[in-house]
Parts: structure tokens; C-alpha cells; sequence
């Protein structure tokens, strides 16, 4: 792949993944007690601890969102993502083998829902999509219009 191409797929892919992680913490954010709730319902973690995730969790994706859609520090930006990426993946997942009927979050809301209204195959083939851009991201960080490039990489003459 030439070097113009593998560019402009970190463009897209930082944009794409930088945006949902913008728009999914901005929904979050007015719903703080929401998010809570929806961290609770995957009964992964401890209680409290579910709570403290959901509440801090609108205000990670937007900062991880706010440095890819810029593009800096956008490996770490990346690894950080596609860390979350997996995480989301296994809790989605572990949900739908235990059985349990819920909303996953993603985009606020969440919770208990009734079994018609879960949509697991549909999230988890999204954040698969999603961390391929973020693997993408890890491997080869640089971009077009990235930050990162015109603050970090030498001027050419």
C-alpha cells in the first residue's frame, strides 16, 4: 500500500473512530446516573465500582475522541480506544451468553430492557468495525491532517 493510500485509511479511520467515541460521550454526559446504571447491568464488576466506571466513562471516550478527530497522540489515543474497543466486546458478549436482557450503552441509555429490544450481533459487529480502525491507528498512527504530523514530524525541504 502506498504511502498516500495509508494515509488517507488513517484519516477515515480517525475520523470514524475519533467521531463515535465524540458522539457516544457527548450522549452520555447529560445522563450521568444513566451510565451508572448501564455499567451495573452487565454485572461484570463490583457494585460501586460499575457505578464509578459509568460515571467516568462519557468523559474518557470524549477526551480519547477529541485527540483522535484531531489527530494527537493518536497511537496512544488508538491503543487506548481499542483497549475500551475489547472491553466493550467481552461485556457485550459475556451479556448476551449469560442471557441477560440489556441495553448496552453505548450511546446512552442502557440498562434493563426486554429481550426483544436487545441487539447484541448488531453492537458487537460495530465495535469490531470499530477496533479495526483503532488496530489501524496502533499499527500506523500517522495520518493526513493530523496534529501529531505538523507539530511532531520534521518539515520536509
Amino acid at each position: 500500500m502506498n504511502t498516500r493510500v495509508a494515509d488517507a485509511v488513517g484519516l477515515v479511520a480517525r475520523l470514524v473512530l475519533g467521531g463515535v467515541f465524540l458522539v457516544a460521550g457527548a450522549l452520555k454526559v447529560p445522563t450521568p446516573e444513566a451510565m451508572a446504571k448501564a455499567t451495573q447491568a452487565y454485572q461484570v464488576l463490583p457494585h460501586d465500582v460499575a457505578a464509578y466506571v459509568g460515571y467516568a466513562l462519557p468523559t474518557v471516550e470524549i477526551v480519547l475522541g477529541l485527540l483522535l478527530v484531531l489527530g494527537l497522540f493518536t497511537r496512544v489515543a488508538a491503543v487506548l480506544t481499542s483497549l475500551l474497543l475489547v472491553a466493550f466486546l467481552v461485556g457485550i458478549a459475556q451479556a448476551w451468553a449469560r442471557g441477560l436482557s440489556i441495553d448496552c450503552g453505548c450511546f446512552g441509555g442502557g440498562g434493563t430492557v426486554s429481550a426483544e429490544e436487545t441487539n447484541y450481533l448488531q453492537r458487537l459487529l460495530e465495535d469490531v468495525g470499530l477496533l479495526a480502525c483503532g488496530l489501524w491507528l496502533s499499527w500506523r498512527p500517522d495520518a493526513q491532517l493530523s496534529l501529531d504530523r505538523a507539530m511532531f514530524r520534521p518539515a520536509t525541504t
